[in-house]
């Protein structure tokens, strides 16, 4: 498989996921479809599918002008409030975009109908992917803005955090380096952290995305995805995973991040 990254609006990502056997591909979360048009041309492949992680206008604005300028495209969503949906997709779902199995993975907090797709295919050595929206980031993970404290925990630790440890994160958007800021708030004496903060602030200052991440460093820097341990719950003075996920959220959601 092949993913290319499509920077859009301010900090978004949209991705072109290619199976390069039958030149078949998907869009992650069209928001601007003259992009994804370009990049379709240039890589000279045909496109099938939308894959829609959720509603918001900043990831489901784009898909009725998708479908407009490319007719017969298939939408996937987990959430009716999804603009242009043509195939509703539930926990574990499957489909295939070309010979690239996708699952759904049913993620709800951020929206009350998020969806992640995790992309593997037979006999390959290469890692699979999971495209996380607003669930998962780079060393952060999205508001909950439509759910809670024990979703988001389910989401990352027992849904997301039980894929292959190796499998590529492609998330919605360029929060990396304010995550970081805020990971190293939580633990001040996480040397994994300092690096990569420093590597990311390198990445953006250059222009470059800060991504793929992996499952296995997320659980390294992430403080969401690791909230089972000690030095995170010392941070908001709780012993319970569940509740230290609530905690740091809205710690997070008042943080005023650093200049450095």
């Amino acid at each position: 498989m092949k993913i290319e990254l499509l920077p859009a609006l301010s900090d978004n990502y949209m991705y072109l996921l290619i199976d390069v056997d039958s030149k078949e591909a998907a869009i992650v979360d069209p928001v601007e479809p003259v992009k994804v048009i370009e990049a379709i041309r240039k890589h000279g492949v045909r496109l099938t599918t939308v894959l829609t992680t959720h509603h918001h206008w900043d990831h489901a604005g784009g898909n009725e002008k998708m479908l407009r300028l490319m007719p017969g495209l298939k939408v996937y969503g987990g959430d009716d409030r999804v603009d242009a949906i043509t195939n509703k997709v539930s926990h574990s779902n499957t489909f295939k975009v070309g010979s690239l199995n996708v699952k759904c993975l049913f993620t709800p907090c951020h929206t009350t109908g998020h969806i992640c797709y995790y992309v593997t295919k037979e006999n390959s050595t290469e890692p699979p992917a999971v495209f996380t929206g607003d669930t998962l980031f780079v060393a952060g993970c999205g508001k909950f803005f439509e759910g809670t404290a024990e979703q988001m925990y389910r989401a990352l630790i027992e849904i997301l955090g039980r894929l292959p440890p190796e499998t590529r994160v492609y998330c919605g958007h360029e929060y990396t380096v304010s995550n970081l800021k805020f990971a190293r708030h939580v633990e001040p004496e996480n040397d994994v952290i300092r690096k990569k903060l420093a590597w990311a602030k390198e990445k953006c200052s250059d222009g470059e995305p800060t991504l793929p991440s992996t499952l296995a460093d997320e659980f390294t820097f992430n403080p969401f995805m690791r909230v089972k341990e000690k030095s995170v719950q010392d941070h908001v003075k709780q012993t319970e995973p569940i509740e230290t996920m609530r905690r740091l959220r809205k710690e997070k959601d008042g943080f005023k991040v650093p200049k450095e």
